[in-house]
């Protein structure tokens, strides 16, 4: 059975602004904001950081829901960030993404896996608002792995669970 989500912002970086940065000072590499993206299976986003970062890599793709983002934006009284500063590639709404952790799924014409939940990092806190990190616990984002590749875009898409593995 399938339902319909909205993609409503694909973001992509050329660097990354955290990754291996303990201790030190965070990077400000620039996010795009762009209308799609071209998704090949095993290699992540075209034109992101983690494109071809490494063979059978968790977090080709990364997805966080609207509906979490609004609660933290209302629990913490965030005003002066960007959605982009959260570091997921495309923000959605309609799906539990945590429900998906485990699953093989259709969004469009790209299958993914559910990998993990994204974790958040002790950064969040410098890159939302005081508070982000403790508060995006269970409520990160979802990391894919992308096995058959197509083009994702802005607006509605279907999504369908094609595999269940409930273990």
């Amino acid at each position: 059975m399938s339902q319909t989500l909205s993609i409503h912002h694909i973001y992509l970086s050329k660097g990354h602004d955290f990754k291996g940065r303990f201790g030190k000072e965070r990077r400000n590499h620039e996010v795009s904001e762009v209308e799609s993206v071209e998704c090949v299976a095993g290699k992540g986003l075209v034109g992101d950081r983690y494109f071809g970062y490494k063979e059978d890599f968790k977090g080709q793709l990364s997805l966080m829901s609207m509906e979490a983002i609004g609660a933290l934006e209302s629990e913490l009284g965030l005003k002066n960030y960007r959605r982009s500063d959260f570091r997921r590639n495309i923000l959605l709404s309609g799906v539990d993404l945590n429900a998906l952790v485990g699953q093989i799924f259709r969004l469009g014409a790209v299958e993914l896996e559910g990998v993990e939940q994204c974790k958040p990092c002790f950064w969040m806190d410098e890159a939302i608002g005081e508070g982000a990190f403790a508060a995006m616990a269970e409520r990160g984002g979802l990391r894919c792995r992308i096995l058959r590749g197509g083009i994702l875009g802005k607006g509605q898409v279907e999504m369908e669970v094609l595999e269940k593995h409930d273990g």
